[in-house]
């Protein structure tokens, strides 16, 4: 990212030249290593307040959005909370990057989110971004670049091209059986995968259609003519229709690529900036909001929270680009393995709140086929319940965690500890192809939902 640290006022709601409506504001910078700012991190500690809402931004974010983000979601907090609650808001901003023809409902016109560019070629928008995600790969991404505006009818450039992912991933070319850790999206015959990411990109915009009343322009269509293994997936003859799947298969190394470090930002730098504060200051209570890979920030900060430590009041996750077995004692498949996360809800003092929406396609599509390992016998395209995602149907294989309509949440209120989820998509629904739903979170409905988890109602 871009200008990481530098070029903006803290605690005066400006950040960059783009106004944050709300006081006290000021953000906490960490580098791709977790390593955090000390100018933001003094800020942060000198706020006045007795609630801190701390909210990570997910992967589709550079700065500017994520600021429009804070700005947005944040704005009715003060009219919800109580007399005796002071909030102090706090944005955290982590190295991820924005693919430009993704839209974002609110941030993006209408005809971006009907007619997203979702052919070979790269935007400027997105080569500039992808530059600075990769700074030290300007040669890589020029080939890579190359071959996405050619579109060969040509085995040899794909093969080229799965190559040139990899080395941008950070993988090797061995099956996943040898390196489990690796997705099957980085190791399986680069054609197959192209052809797999396509008719998931048709699926996607046959969901965004669905969900949102408007599809994207060629994916809606290819399920048209003749549905997603038709022939409209390789219009002009041979492969060339396969190359759209080749740019989501760059956007998944992209996002292999945060996902990993959003938990290293969480663990080794919003964990322990937050445990010297808490311990500085007693009285602060803190409540965590993570949308996307952002949730994945906040929960992996749980690991450096101390046992029997009270300071974590709430935390809610907006469509959390993580497993929703990481808070289970046992997975289901593997009775004698935990989740990733197992067992640190009860370093909270209050909920965990996962909101889930059926209309992200992001998370019920993209999410498993990339974490899916090689050797799955369900193949590329058959949906196996080990790699969905907690912001696609919840917190799973947690005894006792309620589920619940954001209705019911908001008109009962949700438990005062534990796992709970709840089905956000009568608000969490618009949004285009590929992603859809996946970051239309800008409702008062879900900032009233974080100040009941938080206990600051009035």
């Amino acid at each position: 990212m871009a200008n990481v640290g530098g070029g903006f006022g803290f605690g005066t709601g400006v950040v960059g030249g783009v106004g944050v409506g709300v006081r006290p504001y000021a953000e906490l910078t960490f580098d791709s290593e977790g390593d955090v700012d000390r100018v933001t991190q003094g800020t942060v500690s000198r706020m006045e307040a007795t609630d801190l809402l701390v909210f990570a931004h997910g992967w589709n974010s550079d700065r500017s959005t994520a600021t429009r983000l804070y700005d947005r979601f944040f704005a009715p907090f003060e009219g919800l909370v109580g007399s005796g609650v002071r909030l102090g808001y706090v944005g955290v901003v982590w190295p991820s990057m924005r693919f430009s023809d993704e839209p974002i409902p609110d941030f993006d016109t209408l005809a971006a989110l009907a007619e997203p560019d979702l052919g070979g070629a790269l935007d400027p928008l997105t080569r500039r971004a992808l530059e600075e995600f990769w700074p030290e790969r300007r040669a890589e991404l020029d080939r890579v670049a190359e071959l996405l505006a050619e579109r060969a009818d040509s085995a040899a450039a794909f093969i080229e091209f799965g190559a040139l992912i990899r080395e941008l991933a950070g993988v090797d070319a061995v099956p996943a059986l040898v390196a489990p850790s690796v997705p099957a999206i980085f190791t399986d015959d680069v054609l197959e995968v192209c052809r797999a990411l396509s008719v998931a990109l048709a699926r996607a915009g046959a969901a965004s259609t669905g969900a949102a009343g408007t599809g994207a322009a060629g994916t809606g269509a290819a399920v048209a003519a003749g549905g997603p293994e038709g022939p409209a997936l390789t219009v002009g003859g041979g492969m060339r229709g396969l190359w759209g799947g080749a740019k989501e298969l760059l956007r998944q190394a992209a996002y292999y690529k945060m996902k990993k470090r959003a938990g290293v930002v969480g663990e080794r730098g919003l964990g322990p900036v937050l445990a010297q504060l808490a311990a500085a200051r007693p009285a602060l209570r803190f409540h965590l909001i993570g949308h996307s890979f952002g949730a994945r920030v906040v929960s992996f900060s749980l690991r450096a929270v101390p046992d029997r430590a009270r300071y974590v009041k709430s935390v809610t996750l907006l469509q959390g680009a993580f497993s929703h077995y990481a808070f289970a004692d046992r997975l289901p498949h593997d009775k004698g393995t935990g989740g990733a996360l197992r067992g640190l809800q009860r370093r909270v003092d209050g909920p965990v709140v996962a909101c889930h929406s059926p209309h992200d396609s992001a998370l019920k599509i993209f999410y498993p086929l990339a974490s899916r390992m090689a050797g799955d016998s369900a193949g590329l395209l058959g949906f196996d319940e080990r790699w969905g995602a907690i912001g696609h149907d919840g917190v799973q294989a947690v005894p006792g965690a309620p589920r619940l309509t954001l209705d019911t949440a908001l008109r009962e209120g949700v438990p005062t500890t534990g796992c709970v989820s709840v089905d956000a998509g009568s608000v969490v629904r618009r949004g285009g192809a590929p992603s859809g739903a996946h970051s239309d979170i800008c409702h008062e409905e879900l900032a009233r939902l974080v100040v009941d988890a938080g206990r600051m109602g009035r």
